[in-house]
């Protein structure tokens, strides 16, 4: 875990005890590639609420593009994130929306460095 928080020192709670039992079992060599991969997709829940915000510029949606939910970023976009409510509702769930994004981006991770590995 120690490694893990100095390569990736702004984890905090659930996502923390969630990438110490993901990598539990990993050697140093594939926990370097595993955060490596996982700093390069790992998006920030301060990233994902200042994006939200755009919707009230008039560019709603670009949250949603960057954590790769094309369809939704695509609705958003020619609804005004449904007449800002979408927007609202973004900016509200920044963390677990981020969250549930980042959970995924780390299975992948692991998975991928453990079959490259293997």
């Amino acid at each position: 875990m120690d490694n893990l928080l100095m390569h990736l020192p702004n984890l905090k709670g659930e996502e923390a005890i969630y990438l110490k039992e993901l990598t539990r079992n990993m050697t140093d060599n594939e926990m370097s590639h595993f955060v490596a991969m996982y700093r390069g997709k790992r998006k920030d829940p301060q990233t994902y609420l200042l994006l939200s915000a755009l919707g009230f510029l008039g560019v709603a949606g670009v949250q949603r593009f960057v954590t790769e939910d094309i369809v939704w970023g695509i609705i958003y976009f020619l609804t005004g994130g449904f007449c800002m409510i979408g927007t609202v509702v973004d900016m509200v769930n920044a963390q677990k929306n981020s969250w549930k994004y980042n959970r995924e981006a780390a299975m992948e991770s692991a998975n991928t460095v453990l079959l490259l590995n293997s």
